[in-house]
């Protein structure tokens, strides 16, 4: 979302429902219902199709500023957590999508820093074991120096309120200019946790962070947080970097631009993300140990630019670069808000279905992993007027969206996604 990628959204969301009818009426409408494009992959929709989808609202009456993520606790299905950009998380009820039941626990705006549009607290996640440990982590920017701040954090005795004065600092990243950020935080199937960092901001990449392997900036990294806490995290042994000299052996994967959400599909492990593009291509990832997804040599599957050389010295191949497996031009959107596959048990036919968006237009497309190949994207609804920041999903498979309605000053909203 453009939270997180380029400036030019801002002036495209006053004029949301002028884009849209510009947009929906120069494509014609056979051409908008297959509006992404799909690279290197099968489009057989008649063998499992893809069915469209419907938001429904949830919690009308809880009043939100910049909601950017809806996460679930790990040892309770009863309540869901609203992250607010502006450093601040608040309850709803998982149970009752008509309850106004919410209250604020945790509020950090004395340390995150969300002057610009880009910035400010951007992810959280709670250990996979939390019952146990008792732990959320949170990534956020801060000021003085500019930076990421990736912290976790404790809750009070009752599991109730998540205790700001707990914070320890996991890991930092010194930012040269205010966008570009990423990021989502997240645990993956193996337990470690997996961290989308921005490559540094400004436009095009100007300091060649993308294919550089010494610094955090443009990254997928993974690490290590089950220690003592004596030191912050380790690295794992089996990270596809260790040992290299001059690279961050944290990293995970490269050449990626500005993340803006990522996902683990809870039935095989794949990890999906959308990387939102510069000036033209939008782009779906799924991301692979030691994959180099080729900014700023490229953008999406295009040739960007100058091509740069970083410490790697075989991204000069265009072999090393992972296409990405949709992709779409800014015709069709502004900005990719990555979402999650659908593995909940009420609507069989989404099965599988990987839900994605455009932030500005409100275009919601699917894609479905089909062994080696993908079936779709296919543009399952839009909702214009909607700015679509992030998408999550609950214990029992459910999926939710949360928005800005009608400009990136107005209220928040949050949807439940249901089948149409």
């Amino acid at each position: 979302m453009n939270i997180a990628p380029s400036t030019s959204i801002r002036l495209f969301t006053i004029l949301l429902g002028l884009l849209f009818v510009l947009s929906h009426h120069s494509m014609g409408q056979e051409k908008a219902a297959d509006a992404s494009t799909e690279v290197g992959a099968s489009d057989d929709a008649e063998k499992s199709p893809i069915p469209k989808i419907a938001f429904q609202r949830a919690w009308p009456r809880v009043k939100t500023r910049r909601p950017i993520q809806i996460v679930a606790r790990p040892d309770r299905d009863d309540v869901l957590y609203i992250v607010e950009q502006l450093g601040r998380i608040r309850t709803v009820d998982g149970t009752d999508i008509s309850s106004d039941a919410s209250e604020m626990v945790l509020d950090i705006r004395d340390r995150v820093n969300a002057r610009s549009n880009e910035e400010g607290l951007l992810s959280v996640a709670f250990h996979p074991d939390f019952a146990r440990t008792n732990q959320v982590y949170c990534f956020y920017t801060a000021i003085e120096p500019r930076r990421a701040v990736l912290s976790r954090f404790s809750m009070d005795d009752d599991r109730r309120l998540i205790l700001p004065e707990t914070e320890q600092v996991i890991l930092e990243v010194d930012e040269p200019y205010w966008n570009h950020n990423g990021g989502t935080v997240l645990f993956g199937p193996d337990g470690m946790l997996y961290l989308s960092i921005g490559d540094g901001g400004a436009a095009n990449d100007p300091h060649g962070y993308g294919q550089d392997l010494s610094t955090l900036l443009a990254k997928v990294i993974r690490i290590d947080v089950s220690g003592s806490g004596k030191i912050p995290y380790t690295v794992p042994e089996d990270n596809p970097f260790v040992g290299r000299e001059n690279v961050r052996p944290e990293i995970w994967a490269y050449g990626v631009r500005n993340i803006w959400r990522m996902s683990f599909d809870r039935e095989n492990g794949d990890l999906w993300a959308g990387d939102v593009g510069q000036n033209k291509w939008e782009e779906i990832d799924i991301i692979v140990k030691g994959g180099n997804y080729g900014w700023n040599k490229r953008e999406g599957a295009h040739p960007f630019g100058r091509q740069r050389r970083g410490s790697n010295p075989d991204v000069d191949s265009a072999d090393s670069m992972i296409d990405p497996v949709a992709e779409y031009d800014h015709r069709q959107g502004l900005s990719v808000t990555g979402g999650n596959v659908y593995r909940g048990k009420d609507y069989p036919d989404l099965d599988g279905v990987y839900l994605y968006a455009d932030y500005a237009f409100g275009t919601v497309w699917g894609i479905r992993r089909d062994g080696d190949g993908f079936i779709g994207p296919v543009e399952v609804m839009r909702k214009p007027g909607s700015l679509i920041s992030s998408f999550g999903e609950a214990n029992d498979g459910s999926l939710y969206a949360v928005t800005f309605e009608q400009s990136e000053q107005g209220p928040g909203a949050i949807w439940k996604i249901v089948g149409r």
